[in-house]
This record gives structure tokens, C-alpha cells and sequence, in this order.
């Protein structure tokens, strides 16, 4: 088995959501609205973001399993930490700790477990309500990520468009954004991939399509991209692999989980869609 991943303080407050008070529930948003940085200045600073008293904040503490306010931070300063590993420092955790096993093994346990993990972390109103913003054609979709994500966004672009009209990819080269930016409306649904080691330019991009009036929607990991503030609705997935690098297979699982939950939401007028493409195709290959 790969090294046991640890539960971050997000993770922890998505499975206790249904368990917190009203203080503890905006301490919770208080956190999310900048997170993990949020919670890393004194605790009467965070009180007084999230509107409530100190005691609130030492009861949340402990209720999340921590002795204590400073015990808390300790491990918001580790995830903020783990979000900046370049892959050599990943390389050499997962080396030091990985078991005598065969790496096709430990690579396939590390998935497995990102992906039941990221399910059982999931809040399946928020996946729906992703599906109900992608599905509705009244709205322009604009997808983009980051350096290694780009080939994710790529694939859903190319999976939504044979569903549903005017789905665009953003292109990777940053200097070309401002025209795409121009075609950015009030409305619009801008998707965006980023995990760790995350894009200044993405959360760039998410700015000034919120600007624009656009909805911004975010499939990200565990330790939350800075995007989270900007974003209607968040995905927060697993991703730690025994290698130098993350893993995409949840990002790439959550891709499909939307193609296929859109699909369905909207079958009539994919089915149209799609029937008129296979057409076309059908044209193409006999040379028409």
C-alpha cells in the first residue's frame, strides 16, 4: 500500500458540514474564502473575519480532532506547505515511504484510493449543481488549465461539444487570453483545472471573467487552488500518486462524471446533437 494520505482541515470540515453550528459554519466559510490563509493569522483575527467569538473557534478546533487553535494551524501550515512540492521533494517522501512492492501495484492503490476518497468527500449537491451551469445552453462554456491539466480540459471540451453548442477551449498560450476574454460575457460558464503547484495566470484568467460577469466553476485537489474564492462551485479532488508527479486519473474520472451527467440531464437536444454529427462524420468518411 502507498503512504497513507493524510485528511486535510477542508476535508475535514466537508465530512462534519452537517455536524457544525451556525458559528462553526461561518468559521468554515471564513476558511474557504482564502484557504488554507485564512485560518494562519491569531485567533482573534479569525473570529472577527468570521464574525464570532474566540471560544467558537477553540470549540471547532476540537471538534475537528485538534487539541487546539495552534494545533489547527500546524496542520494548515503543512498542507500550505505540501501545496508548493516540486517534484523532486515528492519523489524523494514517496521513495522514502513507499513499501517493497511493485510500482504498477502502489501506483494502482494510490489511485484507488484518491478516487474513494474524493467520493466520499464529495457534496453531490455541488456536482449537480456544476451539471445544471454545463447543461444550460443558454450559457457560453470556456475551458481552460493549467500546464500538465490543459490536456484535461482539452478532452471535456472535446466530449461536450459533440453534446451541446458553443463549448470553446482556452489555449494555453497566456498571451493569446485577452481576445478570448473579449468573447467572455455576462453568464458565461468559464471551467477551469488547477492543482498544485497552481497557475497565477489561471487565477488571472478567473478574475477577469468574474469581472465580465462569467461563472467561474473550479475542479481542483485536496489543498484547494486560490481560484476556490472566485468560484461558484468547487470540486476539490484527490491526486497524491507514487511519483514525482500528481495524478489526474479523479480530475480525468470527474471529467467524464460530467459529460455523462450532462448528457443525461439534457438528452434530447445531445441526442439531436450528436445524431447530426454522427451524420456529418458518416458524410466525411465517404469522401463527401
Amino acid at each position: 500500500m502507498p503512504p497513507k494520505q493524510a485528511t486535510t482541515v477542508a476535508e475535514k470540515l466537508r465530512l462534519m458540514s452537517g455536524k457544525l453550528t451556525a458559528a462553526e459554519g461561518k468559521l468554515m466559510a471564513a476558511l474557504f474564502a482564502n484557504y488554507p490563509v485564512a485560518g494562519l493569522g491569531s485567533i482573534t483575527d479569525f473570529a472577527r473575519a468570521a464574525q464570532v467569538s474566540t471560544p467558537s473557534v477553540l470549540r471547532l478546533a476540537k471538534k475537528l480532532g485538534f487539541a487546539g487553535f495552534p494545533a489547527l494551524q500546524e496542520a494548515l501550515r503543512a498542507e500550505l506547505s505540501a501545496r508548493l512540492q516540486n517534484p523532486i521533494a515528492k519523489h524523494e517522501r514517496w521513495a522514502a515511504e513507499a513499501p517493497d512492492t511493485h510500482i504498477l501495484n502502489r501506483f494502482a492503490s494510490a489511485a484507488m484510493e484518491n478516487l474513494s476518497g474524493s467520493l466520499r468527500l464529495m457534496d453531490h449537491r455541488s456536482f449537480d449543481a456544476v451539471v445544471a451551469l454545463i447543461g444550460d445552453q443558454r450559457r457560453r462554456i470556456h475551458v481552460a488549465g493549467g500546464r500538465i491539466t490543459g490536456a484535461l480540459a482539452a478532452y471535456l471540451v472535446t466530449h461536450l461539444q459533440m453534446a451541446r453548442p458553443g463549448v470553446s477551449l482556452v489555449p494555453a498560450t497566456q498571451s493569446l487570453w485577452p481576445q478570448y476574454l473579449l468573447d467572455i460575457g455576462r453568464n458565461d460558464l468559464v471551467l477551469l483545472f488547477d492543482i498544485r503547484r497552481y497557475d497565477a495566470g489561471l487565477f488571472d484568467l478567473a478574475a477577469s471573467a468574474t469581472e465580465r460577469g462569467a461563472k467561474v466553476v473550479l475542479i481542483t485537489d485536496q489543498w484547494i487552488s486560490p481560484i476556490a474564492r472566485l468560484a461558484v462551485q468547487s470540486l476539490p479532488l484527490r491526486i497524491e500518486a507514487p511519483s514525482s508527479w500528481d495524478s489526474n486519473i479523479v480530475p480525468l474520472f470527474m471529467a467524464e462524471a460530467l459529460v455523462a451527467a450532462t448528457v443525461n440531464a439534457c438528452w434530447r437536444e445531445a441526442a439531436d446533437r450528436i445524431a447530426a454529427l454522427e451524420t456529418l462524420a458518416d458524410a466525411g468518411r465517404r469522401g463527401r
